[in-house]
């Protein structure tokens, strides 16, 4: 018996349209617990494989019938014994192609604003890590920031747009998944920027990203604003004079961690310096475009996560955090875990490892955790 398979397309789909979804997830608890599929209107039941393998019966009430029903394991073979279970009893069911490691894969392009002269501006939303890339288009040319490793997305993109891929910039040093920056540019000839104060390990050549860097993509600038905290060389865009990248430093919901290099107590005095003070001497009317999000909640009805500053500046706590002790306290001391792989992953942007692409999934399987509640 064949059971149908949802594509992570189709499930990022019915995500970013609010469709009411049931998901069983059937890894173990802890798996399930440190990251799943969210969605504003999925429910969730979980219970690992092996509970099961003598039958559903006893899961059977607590599966809804009003509601859409998927089944999701790590890798797809589990998902598909117990729908198949599922079907015979009765329900229809579907199961996640590829399971989560497909989840993990999936980045859905979505248009985030226009820019002068029949300019765009396109956010990658990878929704099962939460990474946020960016690629602006104008008069031919375009740009990518903040590429994730699936460099063929954005190469394919660029040329359905019949543009050429002429810069590639990263905001810093990335530690919670593998940046595809220097491999685009290879592929395309583009120039690789990087910042350097991130960089004294890195053993390819690339081009400084300074603060006040202008960069004209056809008859649109794109400037680097220095903006560090996160990392010694965080790096912000102001795009168009109407939208501000964020890299990893401010995001809708939270504020960066400024701890992947092992600096927390030194770098907390740059993140507050950029959030409370670089940052606010910029306009209230420009989007921030952050490099990733943490919850579900941080997507707008399009699927975008795109915010006005001045909004943040009244919403977001962690800009609003008056007494530098308490803003230091809140930083250092309310870390989340590490992202999965972190130091390795960091290597591999360095230059320094290799990995192939098996060994690249595993390193990146799991939440983003880059950010500060």
């Amino acid at each position: 018996m064949m059971v149908k398979a949802w594509t992570a397309a189709q499930v990022a789909r019915k995500v970013i349209d609010n469709e009411n979804v049931f998901i069983l997830d059937v890894r173990n608890k802890e798996a399930f617990e440190d990251w799943k599929i969210e969605g504003k209107q999925i429910a969730y039941l979980n219970r690992p494989y092996f509970e099961l393998l003598d039958g559903v019966e006893e899961i059977l009430p607590q599966i809804p019938t009003d509601r859409e029903l998927l089944v999701v394991c790590a890798k797809e073979g589990s998902s598909i014994m117990i729908a198949q279970m599922l079907e015979e009893a009765g329900h229809e069911v579907a199961y996640l192609e590829g399971g989560m490691k497909s989840w993990s894969m999936h980045i859905e392009p979505i248009k985030v604003g226009d820019l002068t002269g029949g300019g765009e501006l396109y956010q990658f939303v990878r929704l099962g890590k939460g990474c946020l890339s960016y690629m602006m288009l104008a008069d031919g040319e375009a740009a990518v920031i903040d590429a994730v490793r699936f460099t063929d997305i954005f190469v394919d993109f660029a040329k359905e747009k019949n543009v050429k891929i002429t810069h590639v910039f990263d905001t810093h040093l990335h530690a919670d998944h593998i940046s595809g920056g220097r491999q685009i540019a290879m592929m395309t000839g583009a120039t690789y920027y990087l910042p350097p104060k991130d960089a004294e390990e890195v053993v390819f050549d690339f081009e400084d990203l300074m603060d006040g860097l202008k960069v004209q993509i056809g008859s649109v600038a794109i400037e680097a604003l220095y903006s560090p905290g996160h990392t010694i060389g965080s790096t912000s865009f102001v795009i168009d004079d109407g939208y501000l990248l964020t890299g990893d430093i401010l995001f809708i919901d939270s504020i960066g961690r400024p701890d992947l290099a092992g600096l927390a107590e030194d770098w907390v005095g740059d993140l507050r310096t950029t959030l409370y003070e670089r940052y606010r001497e910029l306009l209230d009317e420009l989007v921030v475009l952050p490099a990733h999000f943490m919850i579900v909640d941080e997507l707008n009805v399009d699927g975008s996560v795109a915010k006005r500053l001045g909004d943040l500046f009244a919403e977001n706590h962690g800009l609003n955090i008056e007494d530098t002790a308490e803003f230091r306290t809140t930083v250092t001391d309310n870390l989340p875990p590490q992202p999965n792989a972190y130091k390795q992953i960091r290597q591999v942007n360095m230059g320094k490892l290799k990995p192939n692409a098996d060994e690249q999934t595993e390193m990146e399987i799991g939440p983003n955790r880059c950010a500060v509640r």
